[in-house]
């Protein structure tokens, strides 16, 4: 399991739901793919597959958020906060003030990852996105050791060409994770992504801005109290694992119209 992290200096999340309410917001999410390690850790243990890949999302323990101002409402507000809505944003997809924002942390070498990119996230780009009632942030979370961290990297740089989907979507085919994600084999995804600068694509991947990003990220996801991959936040309401394309179109519907509706 991860332990508390030290909130992110970027993170918008008020104090109780980081700091001290770490606890209150794991069991919030209830996210149960797998189970992930902060970094510090990862070097002693290898992360475990955990129990489900599409466990449903629960509620916090009612005690704790209690405890919150506006209890588990307040809670799915202050997640909410975390969308960026950062039109120049090269790991998102869709409108910069869409009403319903899907953040979603996860890792390349995830099975369960690929399979919500290969089986469902067309289908929401296709019915959500493209209407401009849905926004998708990607945040890189890799929890599977260094060619994780690597491949994380490597999208980032790719989306500073213009092509991190294009490489999302190489990096996750069917046969994909089989290969590895060695240099040699970034490379040729980054090619398959049309990514056209190669050598600053190489460059990009080892510099200093894809670690701090690819760092952002992962603290945003530990001070949220995110311990598995894939997880996901609707508009601040969790979704846990690669769970039925209606799942997410239900969650997707409520909360437009919640936002419609102006809460």
């Amino acid at each position: 399991m991860s332990t508390k992290p030290s909130p992110s200096s970027t993170s918008s999340v008020k104090p109780y739901l980081i700091g001290a309410g770490v606890a209150v917001a794991a069991g919030l999410l209830a996210f149960g793919s797998y189970t992930a390690t902060k970094p510090a850790e990862r070097d002693a243990t290898e992360a475990a597959p955990a129990a489900s890949a599409s466990a449903p999302a629960s509620a916090a323990p009612s005690d704790p958020a209690a405890a919150a101002p506006g209890g588990q409402e307040g809670l799915y507000a202050e997640a909410e906060k975390l969308a960026r809505r950062d039109a120049k944003d090269a790991l998102a997809a869709g409108r910069a003030d869409a009403p319903v924002v899907l953040i979603e942390y996860a890792d390349f070498q995830c099975g369960y990852c690929g399979k919500f990119a290969r089986d469902t996230e067309p289908a929401l780009m296709e019915k959500y996105v493209e209407a401009g009632v849905l926004r998708i942030e990607w945040r890189n979370f890799p929890i599977f050791g260094e060619e994780s961290e690597r491949v994380a990297r490597a999208a980032w740089a790719a989306g500073q060409q213009g092509r991190f989907w294009e490489f999302h979507r190489a990096a996750y085919a069917e046969d994909a994770k089989e290969k590895g994600f060695g240099k040699d084999q970034l490379t040729v995804l980054a090619r398959e992504a049309g990514v056209k600068d190669i050598a600053r694509f190489a460059r990009d991947l080892d510099g200093a801005a894809a670690r701090q990003a690819v760092k952002r990220d992962q603290d945003e996801g530990f001070a949220l109290g995110v311990a598995s991959t894939p997880s996901f936040l609707v508009n601040g309401r969790p979704l846990s694992g690669a769970q039925p394309l209606e799942t997410f179109t239900a969650a997707i519907d409520e909360a437009a119209a919640k936002a419609k509706a102006g809460r």
